[in-house]
């Protein structure tokens, strides 16, 4: 609808909700989101001002680099959109806490590896890097459409932990499924996650994304040629 108003078309939203966005909505103010809990009483006073408050129902994560961010940027919402930027991924082990390297110069500067992981792992990001699906001078013999994750973490000898922070806080899958499944997505799960932490979003432009009607059902629907 975004891309349809900043195009000159007139849009109307409809919901039936006293507020826009569905199940992924931000309530506020803070009233709301008691009454849209049941939550007997009134925020206390300590809280503040309820206008002050804005709660994601489901939080958003987006790749400053990926198309959402770029779509938003496009149809100039920005606003009134403010963006925080995300400093990196952060694993727990040992009993410490370490961040995820996912550039070439983190990885040799990482206390999570060892000396030789280190350099291994410098090696998998610049292929990473490097990689272009519709390159085939890029694969260095890997086919992306048919070669299993799985192989492409032993063709660069990773080990396991390295496997593990790399699967899941780089590529952000939640399980292990996609080792057994073609690395073309995975590769590029992991491209997209580094260039979206070299990129800094800034909050610019000016823009409308059409009329909102709340608390409005749908009872028919006609067009007209």
């Amino acid at each position: 609808c975004g891309i349809m108003s900043v195009n000159g078309k007139k849009v109307l939203h409809m919901d039936r909700n006293p507020y826009y966005g569905g199940e992924s909505a931000s309530i506020t103010p803070l009233e709301d989101l008691y009454k849209r809990f049941k939550i007997p009483g009134a925020p206390p006073a300590s809280m503040g001002r309820g206008r002050d408050w804005n709660v994601d129902l489901i939080p958003k994560f987006l790749m400053a680099n990926g198309q959402l961010v770029k779509m938003l940027l496009f149809t100039e919402v920005t606003r009134y959109l403010d963006f925080k930027v995300t400093e990196g991924s952060f694993v727990y082990k040992g009993g410490k806490i370490y961040k995820v390297p996912s550039t070439e110069a983190e990885a040799l500067a990482s206390s999570l590896m060892g000396l030789f992981e280190k350099r291994r792992f410098r090696k998998f990001l610049v292929y990473v890097a490097t990689f272009d699906e519709s390159d085939p001078r890029t694969f260095e013999g890997i086919d992306p459409k048919k070669t299993a994750m799985r192989e492409v973490y032993k063709k660069f000898d990773l080990g396991q932990d390295v496997i593990d922070f790399t699967g899941h806080a780089l590529a952000l899958y939640r399980t292990d499924d996609y080792l057994d499944q073609p690395c073309c997505e995975t590769i590029n799960r992991i491209k997209l996650y580094s260039e979206s932490l070299a990129r800094y979003v800034v909050a610019h432009g000016l823009g409308s994304c059409g009329s909102w009607a709340l608390e409005r059902r749908l009872s028919s629907c006609g067009a007209q040629a």
